[in-house]
């Protein structure tokens, strides 16, 4: 035992005298260890989810179409966050965020005290740790990764101001609701932009930070409560601290929030509006899983009137009574640029995703002799040419013969080509287009724009608009006769911008010639008399400015388009179900759905506002391609009929006189009777001869009777 004792005495006097080397060394070790462990941390590589920024898509007028993201997350700089709002976020979380160096041994310790005494938890960790913690670190409950998240704290101090650290952790926070940042939680529930967020507003959204499923009101019953309790106790901080006097603090109330149904972003058309830039992207090479955190804004073509006119003309003049399936599609271009500026593709992407403007196909119909009547101006026939408009016909084709009849099986007998495009006469354009050559015909469409993955077969059919292609193709091909015969490629995507702001994409427009002036002033010649005095006028004529246009319905009824443009729009109109074999008869109350019902009038409501706008724009005068004398193709020339009646002739038939009258004998006329000499015989003087008087007669001279 006794030895023992001396050998302890011996160790704690070796302790004592070695105890100030054996102290430094443990500090040494400590030092260099943890000069190791900061060096070592490196803050270079974000978590993916807190570097990520939704991509915004934008109308020609800066204002929101859309956005794609993993994270709802816009960043706005401080300067932009109110100091109310970042005096309340640094009351509730970290009231000494400017005095410390990223990591609050005070706070430590308060928070081990605490949550050993109590049942309730409190953190200890400062805004910087916090964003450490969210920034690089996993969500994980160990002591190495709490170690970490001190080294990283360390960093982050050493390399950003505090302003700097402050402005991301606001921008990559947490709210509830889906909203990552303070930008997205101030719209999310109160409706409005961070800039303008209230005292009451901002504490509210200070309050959620901690925990928004605990504080949400949204998120579980009874949270309201200890949403309110919050808001109170995070007031009292911001007056101990000085940034709110007492009566300031008893002024501000709890807030409203906004609706709190928060609107899926694809809900309505404008899915279908962000799906469709979405598309276009993608063939640009921005895919989307870069477009989800890239934090691209993306400027559209799309018009923000144009397109709310567009969705308030398909919902007002639609048929109330429609069959579910029933669709409507309809696309706007701007003629020579080929910008579209407004689209609608359905009422609720949510519901169904085709777009039935730029991804569903239709029957074309009528709207389709349009490239016949192109093939025929370019080959000479003019639209004085007359043909034969009777109806049922026969046709005699390479495929066999072909029966066709007009819509109603109405007969016209012979009319010129301008009177058959106005009342969109099938007898007289399949012969046209039989004239012509079927592909010229579909030549004529491709070069107007429509694509190559629509079927189009050379056969006499092909001009009554048996393909089915795309609303925006038909629009498309409008849009080049509105040019003058200019095609210009289609697009949506305009420009877009990386998450720095800086360009590094810009469209090109592709526009070249397709047909010639002349051509084209005579197409819009005759397209305008389908609006004066053909199947469009009942709709349209009345409009107020120059357009033209072409009513489509097709075989059995199962679609029905009008496509019509100015020299400064183009749009198309297209009714369809979901099968080509399901006719559009009876809807809205009509035997039968035309292109000059529904569709037309959808088509007038939104062009007469979205054209509102702009000046007046007049089509150039017709060409009259071919000249104007009226040539009979394959149809007798009626034999003209007398303008004025013959002359009857006259029979003399002189009048019985009585014996004793003393009346003259009349006196033969000096007529030729029909049929005898040109020269009349002379008669006997008609003067008497005058009497004998005492006076002489004055300037009398006698003459001899003539025999």
């Amino acid at each position: 035992m006794i030895a023992i004792r001396k050998k302890e005495n011996k160790v704690w006097k070796w302790f004592k005298k070695h105890f100030l080397i054996i102290f430094l060394s443990f500090v040494f070790v400590f030092i260099a260890l943890f000069l190791v462990a900061y060096n070592k941390t490196s803050i270079s590589v974000q978590n993916s989810y807190t570097s990520s920024k939704a991509s915004v898509f934008k109308y020609t007028n800066g204002t929101e179409v859309g956005r794609v993201y993993r994270e709802d997350r816009v960043e706005v700089p401080l300067i932009r966050v109110p100091l109310h709002f970042q005096e309340a976020i640094l009351a509730a979380e970290d009231s000494y965020f400017y005095s410390h160096r990223g990591v609050n041994p005070v706070s430590i310790l308060r928070a081990l005290i605490k949550n050993a005494t109590s049942d309730s938890f409190q953190g200890g960790s400062t805004i910087t740790q916090q964003y450490a913690k969210i920034a690089y670190l996993k969500p994980e409950q160990t002591i190495s990764r709490k170690i970490k998240e001190i080294f990283v704290s360390l960093k982050i101090e050493a390399t950003y101001s505090k302003s700097e650290i402050l402005e991301k952790y606001l921008n990559a926070v947490y709210f509830g609701r889906n909203a990552y940042g303070v930008e997205m939680a101030s719209r999310k529930y109160f409706g409005v932009k961070a800039s303008a967020l209230d005292p009451a507003q901002s504490i509210v959204l200070a309050a959620l930070v901690r925990s928004p499923a605990k504080y949400d009101p949204d998120f579980m019953p009874g949270n309201f409560a200890n949403l309110v309790n919050r808001f109170n106790g995070i007031k009292k901080n911001m007056v101990a601290k000085g940034w709110l006097t007492e009566s300031e603090a008893k002024s501000i109330v709890f807030p409203k929030f906004r609706n709190s149904k928060v609107e899926d972003i694809n809900f309505s058309n404008r899915g279908h509006l962000i799906a469709a830039v979405k598309t276009e992207l993608s063939t640009l090479g921005f895919e989307e899983d870069v477009l989800t955190v890239g934090g691209y804004v993306v400027v559209t073509t799309l018009d923000q009137n144009a397109q709310k006119y567009a969705e308030l003309a398909v919902e007002s003049q639609r048929p109330q009574d429609a069959p579910t399936d029933l669709h409507i599609g309809l696309a706007s271009i701007r003629p020579g640029t080929g910008e579209i500026v407004a689209l609608y593709g359905g009422d609720d992407y949510l519901k169904r995703q085709l777009n039935d403007a730029t991804q569903a196909i239709a029957q074309a119909g009528s709207t389709f002799k349009v490239f016949a009547l192109i093939a025929a101006l370019e080959n000479g026939y003019s639209l004085s040419t007359v043909w034969d408009g009777r109806s049922p016909q026969t046709f005699r084709t390479g495929y066999g013969n072909y029966r066709v009849s007009n819509y109603g099986n109405t007969s016209f007998g012979p009319v010129s080509l301008y009177k058959a495009t106005g009342g969109s006469i099938n007898t007289v354009f399949v012969r046209l287009g039989i004239k012509v050559g079927a592909e010229k015909v579909v030549d004529a469409a491709r070069r107007a724009g429509i694509p190559s993955d629509v079927q189009m077969l050379a056969t006499p059919s092909v001009v009554l608009g048996v393909s089915s292609p795309k609303v925006i193709d038909v629009a498309s091909a409008y849009a080049t006769f509105a040019a003058n015969g200019i095609y210009s490629k289609p697009y949506l995507v305009k420009k877009v911008f990386d998450g720095d702001g800086k360009l590094i994409y810009e469209a090109k427009e592709e526009s070249k010639r397709v047909f010639s002036q002349k051509v084209m002033a005579d197409l819009t010649y005759a397209l305008s008399g389908v609006i004066r005095n053909g199947t469009a006028s009942p709709a349209l004529g009345a409009f107020p400015r120059p357009i033209a246009g072409k009513t489509g319905t097709s075989q059995d009824d199962a679609s029905a388009w009008f496509t019509g443009y100015s020299p400064d729009l183009s749009t198309s109109v297209a009714f369809f179900r979901d099968s080509p074999k399901e006719r559009l008869n009876g809807i809205g109350g009509l035997n039968s759905v035309t292109g000059g019902s529904f569709p037309a009038r959808i088509w007038n409501s939104y062009m007469r506002k979205a054209l509102a706008p702009l000046p007046i724009s007049f089509f150039p005068k017709p060409a009259y391609v071919g000249g104007t004398r009226s040539v009979y193709v394959d149809v007798a020339k009626p034999t003209p009929k007398p303008t004025k009646p013959m002359p009857r002739p006259t029979i003399f038939k002189p009048k019985p006189v009585p014996l004793e009258s003393k009346k003259p004998l009349p006196i033969t006329s000096n007529k030729p009777v029909p049929g005898s000499s040109s020269k009349p015989i002379p008669n006997a003087s008609i003067k008497p001869i005058p009497a004998s008087s005492s006076g002489p007669v004055p300037d009398f001279s006698p003459k001899p009777i003539p025999k």
